[in-house]
């Protein structure tokens, strides 16, 4: 399997503020990258004498300097998330930092001359709900490639458009760019905004966690884990088109709730189960694509990683 080197590339992380963004940036250095790194905010206190931040808000903001740098490899990670039922305020934030900023970034990508390889951070939220939520309890629906398209809401609809515009670009002024659109689940990690960093946090403050569909069945994946399985399919000469992102492990929300108490943060009388409230979802990813093209596969799994997120949450904490 031939394998693209990162040495003295030049590369375009968007979004790298973010969880998966900086954990990004970090393996990119140690390949030797050349970096711009761009993202609204700052990057947080950190090692970053190697990489080239510049403040931008992708959806209003001039972005010539994007194009000038003219990478080789874009990796557009910004996106804004919420809940799975969005509330009112998400659809103004949906349209400007999904489909306005990622509009933009697609825009510019056919004026950069050397620009080989694109990769969306692109979400499960495309596939349709009717194959893994129902009223009932059902088994684990692995979710694959080919499976039915239909947003689930807002923010898998933008996700589906940057897809099809990328498509676009491709056939019309790109022949020879290379898209990865990789589909990525439910990810967690160090100073995330994620279910499992808040709830690490309450427990850790000895708050009182409310528990909603305890038997709902995550696809789990840590951002480290995240951003290898980028970068391994950026250097995979077979990576092309959508490809799962997850750990090909399913695990209930109950799983979060037993780990904290395994890790002595989490009491039962800190736990108040408030039982059924919607349909239950029964996702995971069919990572068969991405083994086989990449030859790697997530390595850490649900426990070690809610470990990691404790010891970040102590260490902010002391």
């Amino acid at each position: 399997m031939k394998k693209e080197s990162f040495k003295n590339k030049k590369i375009i992380v968007t979004g790298s503020s973010g969880v998966i963004g900086r954990e990004l940036l970090k393996y990119l250095i140690e390949k030797g990258a050349d970096i711009l790194s761009v993202d609204r905010l700052p990057l947080p206190k950190g090692n970053w004498d190697k990489v080239t931040h510049i403040q931008k808000d992708l959806a209003v903001d001039n972005l010539d300097q994007l194009v000038e740098f003219n990478p080789d490899i874009i990796f557009h990670l910004a996106a804004a998330f919420e809940r799975s039922k969005e509330s009112p305020d998400f659809w103004e934030i949906n349209w400007k930092d999904n489909m306005l900023a990622s509009h933009n970034v697609v825009d510019i990508a056919k004026e950069m001359l050397n620009l080989k390889t694109f990769v969306f951070a692109s979400s499960y939220l495309l596939y349709d709900t009717s194959l893994y939520m129902s009223e009932s309890i059902k088994d684990v629906r692995y979710l694959n490639e080919k499976d039915i398209v239909k947003p689930r809401n807002l923010c898998g609809g933008a996700k589906l458009y940057t897809e099809n515009e990328l498509k676009f670009i491709k056939n019309l002024y790109l022949n020879d760019l290379r898209v990865i659109d990789a589909r990525i689940y439910r990810v967690y990690g160090r100073g995330s905004k994620d279910i499992i960093s808040r709830w690490v946090k309450m427990a850790l403050n000895n708050e009182k966690l409310e528990l909603y569909n305890k038997d709902n069945h995550f696809d789990y994946v840590f951002a480290g884990d995240v951003a290898k399985g980028l970068l391994s399919l950026a250097e995979s000469s077979e990576a092309e088109g959508i490809v799962n992102l997850a750990t090909g492990n399913p695990n209930p929300v109950s799983n979060i709730i037993k780990c904290l108490i395994e890790e002595n943060i989490l009491s039962e009388e800190n736990i108040i189960d408030n039982g059924n409230t919607e349909d239950f979802e029964a996702s995971c990813a069919d990572i068969s694509k991405l083994k086989e093209i990449t030859g790697w596969e997530p390595e850490i799994d649900l426990k070690s990683g809610i470990k990691k997120i404790i010891e970040y949450e102590k260490k902010i904490m002391n």
